[in-house]
């Protein structure tokens, strides 16, 4: 979290939340969402701005309810998630090994990999802090998972072997590490990786 953010929590440590005004797509992008996007649903307009996108990535992060949020200045502004909290891209390194990097500008190091009923591609990072004996539950809490950018596919299915039942396989992301193809469905990820899609309705849901 940026230093100016830090300090403007200290000073104005009440300000109200607020909901509906971001979404973060399936390709990793920001978009702002007016009044009129909001009512219709829409999901709003991409940002472009290379600074605003840098400050929000900086400070972007999860609540202890799994409501991921930009804080911005004083003021936590709930993110609406059209999939995943995270979006990664793959691609080749100069040496020729596979990297994964998500929307903010970070590696990704992937522990296991997920496919749903829609040919999507989800990866599953476990934090430092997730331990080995954890139950699954709990360890969905100390993990990031990220959706693959629909672009990358192709570059996926060139380092994945499909079983002949062509619902499981394997993907080789390097020389040492085979991860199983896992099925997962979309409607199950939320509640398997504790994060809440969208912070709006919960709000609504609660109040």
């Amino acid at each position: 979290m940026d230093d100016i953010v830090k300090q403007a929590l200290a000073r104005w440590p009440n300000v109200p939340h607020c909901t509906g005004w971001l979404l973060l797509d399936a390709r990793g992008h920001w978009r702002l969402r007016d009044e009129a996007d909001q009512a219709q649903g829409a999901p709003g307009t991409p940002i472009r701005h290379e600074a605003l996108i840098g400050f929000i990535n900086r400070n972007y992060e999860r609540d202890a309810q799994g409501q991921w949020f930009f804080q911005n200045g004083p003021q936590r502004v709930y993110v609406e998630l059209e999939y995943t909290p995270w979006v990664v891209r793959l691609a080749h390194a100069n040496d020729g090994t596979l990297t994964l990097t998500d929307q903010t500008g970070q590696a990704f190091d992937p522990a296991a990999v997920y496919v749903d009923e829609h040919g999507s591609v989800l990866f599953e990072q476990a934090l430092p802090d997730s331990a080995s004996d954890s139950t699954d539950a709990a360890s969905a809490a100390h993990a990031r998972v990220a959706l693959l950018h629909d672009h990358d596919l192709d570059c996926f299915t060139e380092h994945a072997t499909l079983a002949e039942d062509g619902e499981s396989g394997t993907f080789h992301w390097r020389a040492a590490t085979a991860l199983p193809l896992q099925s997962i469905a979309r409607a199950d990820v939320p509640a398997r990786f504790a994060f809440v899609p969208s912070p709006e309705q919960a709000e609504k849901a609660g109040g």
